[in-house]
């Protein structure tokens, strides 16, 4: 059993220098990493290419349309023909019934919409507004994604230091078992505790073992979201972020006096996603100025000039040159229009409902957020507390059972509830880390 352990400490070890050789990736070289490879923030952008497009079309169509044309038509007759014959004494030549024509042609024509009812004008807004929107999806998709970043990369550190803690209990019950197997060969102590506290040392492997598993885990998540190679290994370590856990471990801040009103006031000005939700409204407005369109007429001047021959050296022998104005003015068209319009109304109506629930919900999640926050302040003022009764405990009982007093499994029950505490205690330390930035992703002001 002690080989085993040491082989396990052994490569534990052994990782550590390995990984030492690796580039080290600091949080803001994850951030940065993560802005340019992870798939959401690439599709997000091609998105944003997408309706500027859109916004381009949309102005083309204020524009003149220029078309030009051309083509060649052969034509060929086979009828039956007819023999010579005599008229007066004049002989006339038979026919052979056959006979080819080409026709050759090219044009230009011009189709200038001068009114289309304001469809036009609804289309561009539409389009401006559609575009804007997804600007601000793409702002919140990379927020999203650099909370999603920080997370994984305290979800990291965190598990890097219960690797620790799962490290040191097994080393501490190594040397116990150390110290009982020694007693026991004096006499001192029983067969029994020998095998209850090797049964220790198996339970504190196998905590260690799922402990490194997580670990390793939580680095292949975060990499797979950054987009880098899930096959090499990675060290992240970033001093800035110890420093501030530290800070957080002495003194966490409190979120009492925070102004809840306040704070959701910012988040509806600066979301992303809510001012998204705004440009989606406007969009449908516009949508509703596109579909009355159909209730006025629309007016056009075009222009065309073509060439035409059955011969093309002398194509431009025969021109023609046209030029006009057109009105147009559907005044029935099976309630088409109608239809169109209502249900332009009922999208636009849906979106501002949907503005209005979108304002609730970033009310609730800065709630909630808050709600988060204080609780888990509290939580790193009580692990602190239950540390260092857990501390206290198993040095009490570890001098009980040396001197006789006490039984080893007081012993094991103290030294387990020092690895809670210690588990607890990191595991309050960065799910504080974790809201406090939570908090700044649901107020929404950072920009990436």
């Amino acid at each position: 059993m002690l080989f085993r352990v040491s082989l396990i400490l052994l490569s534990s070890g052994l990782m550590t220098v390995a990984q030492a050789q690796i580039a080290n990736l600091t949080l803001s070289d994850v951030r940065q990493t993560a802005l340019e490879n992870n798939i959401s923030i690439i599709q997000a952008l091609n998105n944003i290419d997408a309706a500027q497009s859109n916004v381009t079309a949309a102005y083309g169509r204020y524009l003149p349309t220029l078309s030009a044309s051309g083509g060649w038509n052969r034509y060929q007759s086979d009828r039956p023909g007819t023999d010579p014959f005599i008229v007066n004494g004049v002989v006339i030549p038979g026919t052979s019934g056959f006979s080819v024509d080409n026709d050759f042609r090219a044009g230009v024509n011009l189709n200038w919409v001068l009114f289309d009812g304001l469809s036009r004008e609804g289309g561009k807004n539409q389009a401006t507004s559609a575009a804007n929107s997804t600007e601000f999806q793409s702002m919140r998709t990379r927020q999203t994604v650099i909370f999603q970043v920080d997370q994984m990369y305290l979800n990291i550190l965190r598990t890097e230091q219960l690797v620790k803690v799962a490290e040191e209990n097994l080393k501490r019950d190594l040397r116990q078992l150390e110290r009982i197997e020694e007693s026991n060969r004096v006499g001192a102590l029983s067969l029994a505790d020998v095998y209850r506290q090797q049964s220790q040392v198996a339970a504190d492997e196998f905590a260690l073992i799922n402990a490194q598993n997580d670990y390793d885990k939580a680095q292949a998540d975060l990499i797979a979201l950054i987009g880098l190679d899930v096959s090499r290994t990675y060290t992240f370590n970033d001093p800035d972020v110890i420093a501030a856990i530290t800070e957080t471990a002495e003194e966490p801040e409190g979120s009492g006096d925070v102004d809840f009103e306040t704070l959701a006031d910012s988040a509806v000005s600066h979301r992303p996603d809510y001012n998204g939700t705004k440009e989606f409204v406007s969009s449908r407005e516009s949508a509703v100025t596109s579909a009355q369109a159909g209730y006025w007429p629309s007016i056009s001047a075009g222009a065309g000039y073509s060439i035409q021959n059955n011969a093309f050296n002398d194509i431009a022998r025969n021109r023609s040159l046209n030029w006009g104005v057109n009105f147009n003015w559907t005044l029935f068209n099976g309630f088409a229009t109608n239809q169109a319009v209502q249900s332009a109304e009922v999208e636009r109506r849906n979106a501002e409902i949907d503005l209005v629930q979108s304002e609730r919900d970033i009310r609730v999640e800065i709630k909630k957020a808050l709600l988060d926050l204080d609780a888990a302040r509290k939580q790193v003022e009580v692990t602190q507390k239950g540390l260092i009764s857990a501390k206290e405990d198993l040095r009490i009982q570890q001098e009980r059972y040396n001197l006789g007093a006490g039984t080893l499994l007081d012993l094991l029950t103290a030294s387990a509830g020092l690895v809670n505490a210690e588990a607890g205690r990191i595991n309050a330390i960065y799910s504080y880390i974790v809201s406090k930035r939570n908090l700044d992703y649901v107020i929404g002001e950072q920009t990436y």
